[in-house]
């Protein structure tokens, strides 16, 4: 018994700076690093393809209220003083080119996103597994909020101009600026719509994760079945 505890540890030693080979077994299941790495990316992947893809198509934030971008607090006003006047439309349709804007920016998350799941440590993926219910959210949004946000503002600036989102914007500023008495707005709402788009896009994930980690019949594949039963028995 000492001798296969020396042998098991001194073989942990002259692995662990070779990841490939380590083998950890866990209460009582026999799951590789490289496997729980693998199956943590399946997951992901998983949530990439089932929540985020679905985001970038039409509606794909206006129709969905988890995620649909409301209007700032600061034009919340300028919406209800149009509906007074009789410009329903005008109000709605500023608020449907914002979230066209947002849908047209997803696709820009999907390289990013398959670039830090690549990266992933075997320990990344182990504390992923092992840790809160939101755990590889975090994990995304720690490394890909930066490279997003940067990704996602130009195109969401551009895509205003090609929904016409900057002329219905102009068209609901200046129509709300020429009422009497009111209080003059400008907002900067190319930056607005980003940061509504990152939270909307990191919120699916979450729930594709929540789905993984609590539903077993979301674990389509043996690797990811054996891989979350380490979670479940922890």
């Amino acid at each position: 018994m000492i001798k296969k505890l020396f042998l098991f540890v001194l073989v942990f030693q002259l692995t662990s700076c070779t990841e490939l080979q380590q083998v950890i077994e866990s209460s009582g299941i026999g799951v590789t690093d490289i496997e729980i790495a693998q199956g943590l990316r399946a997951a992901l992947d998983n949530g990439i393809t089932n929540q985020v893809v679905d985001l970038g198509k039409v509606d794909g934030f206006y129709k969905n209220e988890m995620v649909k971008i409301l209007l700032p607090q600061e034009l919340q006003k300028v919406d209800r003083a149009l509906r007074d006047i009789g410009l329903s439309s005008l109000a709605d349709e500023g608020l449907r080119v914002l979230n066209r804007a947002a849908e047209d920016a997803v696709g820009e998350a999907i390289p990013i996103f398959k670039e830090a799941i690549l990266s992933m440590t075997f320990q990344d993926a182990r504390d992923i597994l092992m840790g809160k219910q939101d755990a590889a959210t975090q994990y995304l949004m720690r490394t890909t909020s930066t490279s997003l946000e940067s990704k996602f503002k130009p195109i969401i600036n551009n895509s205003f101009k090609k929904v016409g989102a900057d002329k219905v914007w102009n068209d609901v500023i200046s129509t709300y600026n020429k009422i009497p008495f009111v209080n003059k707005v400008n907002p900067d709402l190319t930056d607005y719509t980003t940061q509504e788009a990152l939270k909307g896009v990191y919120k699916m994930v979450a729930v594709e994760e929540q789905k993984i980690r609590t539903d077993i019949k979301s674990r389509t594949s043996s690797l990811l079945q054996r891989v979350f039963a380490l979670q479940d028995n922890k």
